[in-house]
């Protein structure tokens, strides 16, 4: 007799990055270099200087210990002090709890705030990993549908229509992954505001907020007092220090939010590694410029690619960019996003994902990352996409 699994996970699908990469070990080598424009990982190394910091700290015998379920004192008081520089915000190491990366910090948030059967509304495009947690958990995605004519940008009137009595909470990601597209603080205030009406939550997963062009604040909500009554924030700083790897992740809500939170962390993870935090601290006590480096340095990738993509002779159409993402429109009617991705990936030695993994009705699109792309790359990217056959 076979072994029985949870026909909720059976039922998910199977992670896109992991299914397009597999793609690859069936294409014929046909001299073509491969350009990766599927997963958004910085192609750039850590700061010299952090590495040098984790070098010469590893050989303590602390590094290697439990820290605290929430994480180190000194290290969110490190985080706080980031915060109202950022954000201007009033927050205290008790709203903090340091993650396994940003999908943990999901995974614990969604825990805490909802029980099966419970519904989240999900603005589409959405990032895939959160409604397969959703589905996963037993709880119901409820998909607000995607406008092209703005871009994706969640609309508050349509997103109320979606809210019924199981609602739990409205989960926004800003800057967008899959579109790129930031949302402005002025909407994001409204999304609060709704949230607070209904009693419900406004999740907002901040993952690229270090990539917004000119460091602007992205929104108001952490400098109103009371905030975490209605407002969970996720972030990452693996993509912020080049620390993917690390899982450098953080959840911040109200003190009862996070008080509820440790019980999952603590059965789920413990803690983050000493290691991370440690270089977490490092990066925001003293990478401000090298991360400015590097937000100039995504913003030129970007308006290269839009450049050169939008150059005639294209087919495939932008629809929405951002500094580490671009949503297109493919030209092949009758087809979808997967056909059209594993096709590039054969014929054009293109690797990409395809829209339908970021929502429902979304097979007329495809996500190109440009975390590792560099500017030399970009021409020859564009080129290819102009030379497939329709």
């Amino acid at each position: 007799m076979s072994l029985s699994l949870s026909p909720l996970i059976t039922r998910v699908h199977f992670p896109p990055i992991s299914e397009v990469k597999r793609w690859l070990a069936e294409r014929p080598d046909d001299g073509q270099e491969l350009i990766d424009l599927c997963q958004a990982v910085p192609d750039y190394a850590p700061a010299p200087e952090l590495t040098d910091h984790l070098t010469g700290i590893l050989a303590d015998p602390l590094m290697s210990k439990y820290s605290p379920d929430e994480g180190l004192p000194e290290v969110r008081e490190a985080l706080c002090g980031y915060y109202r520089r950022k954000y201007g915000a009033l927050i205290s190491p008790a709203n903090l709890c340091l993650t396994i990366g940003a999908s943990q910090a999901f995974w614990l948030a969604i825990v805490t705030l909802c029980s099966a059967g419970d519904e989240v509304v999900v603005q589409t495009p959405y990032y895939f990993d959160h409604p397969m947690a959703l589905d996963i958990l037993g709880i119901r995605g409820v998909c607000a549908p995607f406008d092209e004519a703005d871009a994706g940008l969640p609309s508050p009137a349509t997103i109320e229509g979606l809210i019924t009595d199981k609602t739990r909470a409205i989960l926004v990601v800003s800057p967008s992954n899959p579109t790129g597209v930031i949302t402005p603080p002025a909407l994001i205030h409204d999304l609060y505001c709704l949230a607070e009406r209904h009693g419900i939550a406004l999740i907002l997963d901040e993952t690229y907020n270090a990539f917004i062009p000119g460091d602007r604040a992205p929104h108001n909500l952490f400098s109103s007092p009371g905030w975490g009554e209605h407002f969970v924030h996720i972030a990452s700083f693996g993509k912020t220090y080049a620390l993917t790897g690390y899982r450098a992740g953080m959840l911040a809500a109200s003190e009862t939010f996070i008080h509820h939170a440790l019980k999952a962390q603590d059965t789920m993870a413990v803690c983050q590694p000493r290691i991370t935090q440690h270089a977490v601290r490092f990066g925001i006590e003293h990478l401000d410029g090298w991360v400015s480096a590097n937000r100039d340095m995504m913003a030129r990738r970007h308006d290269l690619f839009r450049g050169e993509f939008q150059k005639p002779g294209n087919r495939f159409r932008l629809v929405a960019s951002g500094a580490f993402f671009a949503w297109v429109r493919h030209p092949f009617c009758g087809c979808s996003g997967r056909q059209v991705a594993r096709r590039l990936v054969e014929e054009s030695a293109v690797l990409c994902l395809p829209g339908e993994v970021f929502g429902p009705g979304l097979e007329g699109y495809l996500r190109l990352a440009f975390g590792n792309i560099r500017e030399e790359s970009i021409a020859e990217a564009a080129r290819r996409f102009r030379d497939v056959e329709v």
